[in-house]
């Protein structure tokens, strides 16, 4: 017995020290080594790739299709001269058309951007005033029934109208330029609008025009606080067509109607045979209609929280 006593005694002072080791127990943590954390890293690593690899293709991609595009312009303008001039011609006859789009020498004698901001201010004026009376025709066609039968077939023939079938009649009948211009401008953007517009409101939800009864609103407030919302969408793709429409007539329409504006300096340019201006002049119509079209297009994505179309 007097040798066991110790033996209990030293049992029991190491039972507390082993104790107090596993009082604080760690968390266990997924080591590196773990098949389902290497799975998810896996994972996480290729959706970052695949992230960043769409945004360097977004750009990438239309840059590739540019060169592919001029170099084979080049060599086809090298092989069949006498032709479209080449990318390094139009580069060395234009450069100050292209470098110095600013200049101002008096009367037509402008740079570029003089000519396209004179041509969008008379497609401010037209698109805007097409885009006011389209919108409200729209709504109230696409409200009152017997309006959308009686004029939805006058529309579906008009707007088939070429834009510059609209010239002679517009000069006939305004004997001046400027306001004939500006109407071919309206008439020819003014139908993808009303269209788009009637469209939109016909397709307001019904829960929609309940709760307009229920609350028994004012045909000003209805128009304001339920139709234009709802509608939204399809007005904003109208307008994006009809912006394009109001940027391609008034080009066309500069063409005969002479002055200052970028569709006269296009055709200045036919007669006096400089085929590299031209050019430049074209891509100086195509850039700015793409930006026309992406500022409405993000108008549109702010007004109606997304739901516009791309």
């Amino acid at each position: 017995m007097a040798f066991d006593t110790p033996k209990l005694v030293t049992g029991e002072a190491s039972v507390p020290e082993t104790h107090t080791k596993e009082a604080s127990p760690v968390p266990a943590r997924a080591t590196p080594r773990d098949p389902i954390a290497l799975a998810q890293q896996k994972q996480i690593n290729a959706a970052k790739l695949r992230k960043f690899a769409d945004k360097v293709s977004t750009w990438l991609m239309p840059a590739l299709t540019i060169a592919a595009f001029l170099l084979i312009w080049e060599v086809i303008a090298n092989a069949f001269p006498g032709g479209l001039p080449a990318p390094s011609m139009v580069l060395m006859e234009s450069q100050e058309l292209i470098f110095n789009p600013f200049y101002d020498r008096g009367g037509v004698d402008k740079g570029l951007f003089w000519h396209v901001m004179t041509s969008l201010s008379r497609v401010g004026i037209g698109f805007g005033l097409a885009a006011i009376a389209g919108v409200l025709l729209g709504a109230f066609i696409g409200t009152v029934d017997l309006a959308r039968k009686g004029l939805d077939p006058i529309f579906q023939v008009f707007r088939t109208v070429p834009p510059l079938a609209w010239l002679p009649i517009s000069l006939a009948a305004l004997r001046e330029a400027e306001p004939s211009a500006l109407f071919v401008i309206f008439i020819t953007s003014i139908w993808p609008i009303v269209i788009n517009t009637a469209v939109g409101v016909r397709n307001i939800p019904q829960d929609y025009l309940n709760v307009a009864k229920v609350l028994r609103l004012h045909p000003v407030e209805f128009f304001f606080q339920i139709m234009l919302p709802a509608a939204t969408p399809h007005i904003f793709t109208g307008l994006r067509i009809g912006v394009g429409m109001s940027w391609l007539a008034i080009v066309a329409s500069e063409m005969l109607l002479g002055g200052v504006g970028i569709g006269f300096f296009i055709w200045d340019q036919y007669n006096s045979s400089r085929m590299s201006d031209i050019i430049v002049a074209l891509m100086w119509v195509g850039m700015v209609g793409f930006i026309l079209d992406r500022l409405v297009a993000m108008l549109g994505q702010y007004v109606s929280r997304g739901t516009t179309a791309d």
